[in-house]
């Protein structure tokens, strides 16, 4: 297949990816967010005083805090006369943030959006001049059906609507919406590998914490939050000692035992699966009663005692 039939194929993906977004919320405008990217979408016909104004749309950039508002850094793609689009991975956005962007259509004009859309903000420039910006929310979880964390709740059947909050998206009251169930409510989350706290929310009034959870913490009013460890599983892999007898994993996250994680022998290399929760985490080998550093890794920092230990960041 030539890269000219790929070219046309890639360019019907986005155009049916464009529609199929713009489909599914008529008032939240700007961009949406599937899986682990997020797609800026702007529509010509969204902006009347523009498309009055200009014969022909010949390109739109998209800028905002998130690239120091560039004028021509994240050029969109045109996928026809009145929608460009953009897609990136959200891996590019440093951290959960509330980041604001608007579109520069042919390098001069900067996409006014309307006050009727969910997802504005009424802002200032340093000029004082009232401005109306997109706000993309990005947190540390969205939701999806193929996410990797389930929350369900039972019962509550008489709910009109059951809502899930927590510190992944900033104890945000409209977010992550529950659908009902046989058995309650559920919602299905993509989260970071993290330690959460959370709750559900009845009926936009009443916020409860989850009762088919037994792990929870105080809060600042005087009641309890749910808490989940979403961990990940992270493969440790040492191939420098295939005529070793017993080689053992240890580490901070097992208060360094030194017989707790037996490694297993595949291929020549010693293999172990662990899950980890989101942070850093400090490892070692021992390889017939020597400890060593991962050779593979050289990621490496002192102790508090000082011993020379490989670090293993989960994200």
């Amino acid at each position: 297949m030539n890269s000219y039939v790929l070219k046309i194929l890639s360019n019907l993906f986005l155009l049916f990816v464009t529609f199929n977004l713009l489909g599914q919320n008529n008032n939240k405008k700007g961009y949406e967010i599937k899986g682990e990217d997020v797609y800026f979408i702007f529509n010509i016909n969204d902006y009347p005083n523009i498309k009055a104004d200009v014969d022909a749309v010949n390109d739109v950039f998209v800028s905002g805090e998130f690239n120091d508002w560039a004028k021509n850094q994240w050029k969109m793609t045109k996928s026809n006369d009145s929608i460009f689009t953009l897609k990136k991975e959200l891996s590019v956005f440093t951290s959960d943030f509330d980041w604001e962007f608007k579109f520069i259509v042919n390098s001069k004009y900067w996409a006014e959006p309307s006050e009727e859309f969910e997802n504005i903000v009424d802002a200032v420039d340093y000029k004082g001049h009232r401005l109306m910006v997109y706000n993309l929310k990005l947190y540390s979880a969205f939701a999806t059906d193929h996410g990797n964390v389930t929350f369900r709740l039972k019962g509550y059947k008489t709910a009109k609507k059951v809502v899930l909050s927590g510190t992944f998206n900033r104890w945000d009251e409209t977010g992550f919406i529950m659908e009902s169930t046989d058995e309650g409510w559920e919602v299905t989350l993509q989260l970071k590998p993290d330690i959460y706290q959370y709750k559900f929310v009845i009926d936009n009034d009443i916020w409860i914490e989850d009762p088919q959870n037994p792990s929870k913490v105080e809060n600042e009013f005087g009641g309890y939050n749910s808490i989940i460890d979403v961990q990940k599983n992270v493969e440790f892999k040492l191939c420098d000692f295939p005529e070793a007898e017993v080689v053992i994993l240890s580490g901070s996250f097992n208060n360094w035992s030194e017989n707790e994680l037996q490694m297993t022998k595949i291929n020549n290399c010693w293999i172990y699966n662990k899950k980890l929760s989101g942070g850093k985490h400090q490892y070692k080998f021992i390889v017939d009663g020597k400890w060593i550093t991962d050779p593979e890794n050289s990621v490496k920092e002192y102790d508090y005692e000082g011993n020379i230990n490989s670090v293993c960041m989960v994200k």
